[in-house]
Formats: structure tokens, sequence, C-alpha cells
């Protein structure tokens, strides 16, 4: 079913900046990912989706190939990001088909809640394979062509007539960066995540190439959070759960959308080795959404006086 385009794309784009450029996405029929794509695709783009469910992923390849006339989205299943042969053989796949990758999202991922009481080895396990080794696996497959995107479209720092080329985005959570408790698993694998992209940063950063991190806090009407928000609501959690987000909302999926179209454009050709975390301040904030004496953030929305603190001035004798 077509996706009205203020789901994925803002209108400040130039049409076109993307024109017979083409993008490969692990993970792409998933709800996050597909509107990249879609993103990529009505920009001029053409576009590879791999999956792991066959009808599924080229369901959603066909739904994307309606964003623009004339475009061309594949939709590969059957793919485990697992097994580094078949990921490869997608990938040559679909450079054979479309002429090249200048363009890939690592976005494929696995997600549930468990405590680590309850986590087996291998439930980890499972999880660190799909996002930490499949991530690694979607870059071994590309690389090879990003570098020769790299070379045809030069990353000077100047205009290019033939625009951009040569990078590489994954897709990570910000969990790790303070911890939260029942994603141990997701933990690990995203905080290798973002050190596999920044090992490309720096010993692919030579031949052009640019490797960042888009980490995407939580977002409306996307299946994980479904999933997450009504686990929370089994333990009354889910109730101030926008409390802890300094925005006051959940994100949407264009603004996920709008942060790939930048990190792939012009205007971030010196953008390298980075994370560029999307979520509304939320992992900012304090995991539980007190702060002791009030609840974040209606105390700083009410402008009352902080009592019993101590001014720091000395009191006279």
């Amino acid at each position: 079913m077509p996706v009205p385009q203020e789901k994925y794309l803002s209108p400040i784009w130039r049409d076109g900046l993307y024109k017979d450029k083409v993008l490969f996405c692990t993970g792409g029929a998933g709800t996050i990912c597909s509107m990249q794509v879609r993103a990529f695709v009505a920009l001029g783009g053409n576009a590879c989706i791999v999956g792991r469910n066959v009808e599924k992923t080229e369901s959603a390849a066909k739904d994307i190939a309606t964003v623009r006339t004339g475009a061309k989205v594949i939709g590969l299943g059957n793919v485990d990001v697992k097994d580094p042969a078949i990921l490869k053989a997608a990938a040559d796949k679909c450079a054979k088909e479309l002429g090249g990758i200048d363009f890939a999202i690592a976005g494929a991922a696995g997600n549930f809640l468990a405590p680590m009481s309850q986590l087996s080895s291998n439930a980890f396990k499972t999880v660190m394979d799909i996002d930490a080794l499949g991530s690694f696996n979607t870059a071994k497959a590309v690389l090879p062509y990003l570098i020769e995107s790299a070379k045809k479209n030069k990353n000077s720092g100047k205009s290019n007539p033939t625009g951009t080329g040569g990078r590489i985005l994954f897709i990570s959570a910000s969990m790790h960066f303070r911890g939260q408790p029942l994603q141990a698993h997701v933990m690990a694998a995203k905080a290798a995540v973002d050190q596999i992209s920044n090992a490309i940063s720096i010993e692919y950063g030579p031949y052009g190439i640019t490797s960042n991190v888009l980490t995407p806090g939580p977002i409306a009407e996307t299946e994980g959070m479904e999933r997450l928000a009504r686990a929370g609501d089994r333990d009354g959690a889910a109730q101030g759960y926008l409390r802890r987000i300094p925005l006051g909302r959940m994100g949407e999926t264009k603004e996920i959308a709008d942060a790939m179209v930048y990190l792939f454009s012009e205007a971030a050709s010196y953008v390298n080795g980075t994370t560029l975390v999307v979520d509304g301040g939320q992992w900012r904030t304090n995991s539980s959404g007190d702060e002791g004496f009030s609840k974040y953030p209606d105390f700083i929305l009410s402008g009352e006086e902080v009592t019993g603190v101590k001014s720091g001035r000395r009191s006279k004798l």
C-alpha cells in the first residue's frame, strides 16, 4: 500500500539528489529502514533490499518502487545476514542488476525484552549474530563496490557534478550509552555495531568512504516500539514513557529518513566516524524518568523555585 510522502521525506530536499545511484539495504522491509529506502528512491535512486522473509521483502520492494515512476527496486528474500556467502551473493546480484552499489545501510536487527536471569546464551548469541555479525558481513559484502563508487564520486569537499557515493550507514540504538534493564544482549550488540562503523571510518576513509552510525530513538508506529511499549504496559511503565523525552513526543519515521538523506548527501561529505542520534534528547535524561524531588519535565516547566539548596555564600558571623 503506497505511503504518503510526509511519512518518509521532508520537502526540503532537491529532486534528483540521488539520480541513478544505488542503495543496498539489509532489513529494508522493516518500518524504519523501508522509509529510508523510500526517501532515497523518491530522490532519484534505485535500491536493493534484502531480508529473511521472501514474501515480505519482495512485496516491500514493489511498494517502495511506486514512489517514483521508472524506479528500480529489487527485493531479495531468504537472505540471512549471519551467512557471509549468501549476503555477498545478494550484494553481487544487486550490483549486477542495478549497475553497482553507491550507498549501503546495515539495518537488520533483532530485539526482545529479557532480564539476565532469563537470557540464555543462545538468545544472547542470536542478537549478537544478527546485529553485530550481520553488520560486519554487510560491510564486507558491499565495501568493494563502495570503493569503486568513491573513485567515481570524489570526496574532495567541493561540489561534484557526479554527486556523492561510497557511503555506509549503520542503524544502532542508544541504550548502551548509559545502560538499560532487560537489554543486555542488545546493548552488547549495538556497542559492537558502533565500533564496526568506527573501524571502517578509519580503515576505509583513505579510499574516500564515509562510515557513520544513525541511532533512532523511540519512533511512533514501528513494530519494535509497539512491541516494547506493550511489554512496558505489563509493568505499568509505559504511562510515563514520554516524560523521558525532552521534546515530549515520539519521533516520526520521516525524521530518521531525513537524517539518512543528510548523511548520504554532499552536505555531510566531511562527516565520518560519528554517531547521529535522532531521539528528541531522550538518552540525556534519567533512565527512570524521575529526578528525586520532582518528575521531569513538570518541575522545569512550572518555574518553581528550588528550595533547600545552599547558595554557596558564606553566612555572616
